[in-house]
């Protein structure tokens, strides 16, 4: 029954999860595959990542002058041009996934960081089956054995967080605990909630000290989440914010420029005037009245 569903499985993934999508990282999968009775194969390596999930039997896992024990619940990666060959003389009972990341589709940090694993000394998990990585390898078989094919996106999601969860197992401890500090430290989580007061209150002055109160950090601690993660000073962002919320409504509606000073806080239209005139190299009143010239011809030749 296992056999039969594991299968089922293979063949649904095989059609409908070879292309994966993240949000920052994308995957093109080789192939998913199944192997109830695996013995011995030949010394060889391939320009891909594999990773192999023993559910039954025993055997060894060879690559380059290593050699680990298989038994049921082991996991291993085989990391890309590096010879490796798996031997068993009773058979082994394997689900496997080979894969690479689509550079193209994927961000840089993402690429580097995902790419770590090929040079990690930690390829081999000796009793992995009851980790996240096995849990979700055996939902991921079980869902799509049992009907789940019309579910796409589902079991794209699932197949995607699978991989993920590849770079956390066989993360070394350092990059492993690196992982876990910025995933802990709050910073994704202090910085949206930033951005989010910044755009729902645009009218008000929003100085740094009044931001970090709302989210009881230090000043220190906001400063230091605009210019490390997103590369700007937190002034300039609030300027840069401000600014494309005033062409937003200049764009978009007849308010008076004095209100829409008011609006995004700027607090007098001089002051607005100069700002915007040197972000976007022209005058608020001249922004404005180019997008009604633009909607006096669309209007006319509808």
């Amino acid at each position: 029954m296992v056999n039969h569903s594991c299968r089922l499985s293979e063949g649904i993934l095989n059609q409908y999860a070879t292309k994966l999508s993240g949000e920052e990282i994308s995957f093109k999968v080789h192939y998913w595959g199944v192997n109830p009775r695996h013995f011995n194969n030949l010394l060889h390596k391939h320009s891909f990542f594999e990773v192999c999930y023993v559910l039954s039997g025993e055997g060894v896992y060879h690559e380059l002058d290593g050699q680990y024990q298989l038994k049921k619940g082991s996991v291993f990666l085989s990391r890309p041009n590096k010879q490796h060959q798996i031997l068993s003389e009773t058979g082994l009972f394997l689900l496997f996934v080979a894969f690479e990341i689509i550079d193209e589709e994927s961000k840089d940090d993402a690429i580097r960081t995902f790419n770590k694993l090929a040079i990690t000394n930690k390829m081999f998990i000796n009793a992995a089956d009851d980790s996240p990585t096995a849990l979700i390898w055996r939902a991921l078989v079980d869902y799509t054995s049992k009907g789940g094919a019309n579910e796409y996106s589902f079991i794209s999601n699932m197949a995607v967080t699978l991989i993920l969860s590849f770079r956390s197992m066989f993360s070394d401890e350092k990059q492993r605990m690196e992982n876990q500090e910025r995933l802990f430290s709050n910073r994704s989580s202090h910085l949206y909630q930033a951005k989010l007061f910044i755009r729902d209150n645009l009218s008000d002055p929003l100085r740094l000290e009044h931001v970090a109160n709302n989210l009881h950090i230090s000043t220190r601690h906001l400063s230091r989440l605009f210019s490390e993660e997103l590369g700007e000073s937190y002034s300039n962002y609030i300027r840069r914010k401000r600014v494309e919320e005033a062409a937003r409504l200049l764009e978009t509606t007849s308010i008076p420029i004095k209100e829409i000073t008011d609006m995004t806080g700027f607090g007098s239209v001089h002051s607005f005037t100069r700002v915007f005139t040197s972000m976007m190299n022209v005058s608020p009143a001249k922004y404005r009245k180019k997008y009604e010239v633009n909607h006096e011809k669309r209007n006319f030749n509808e």
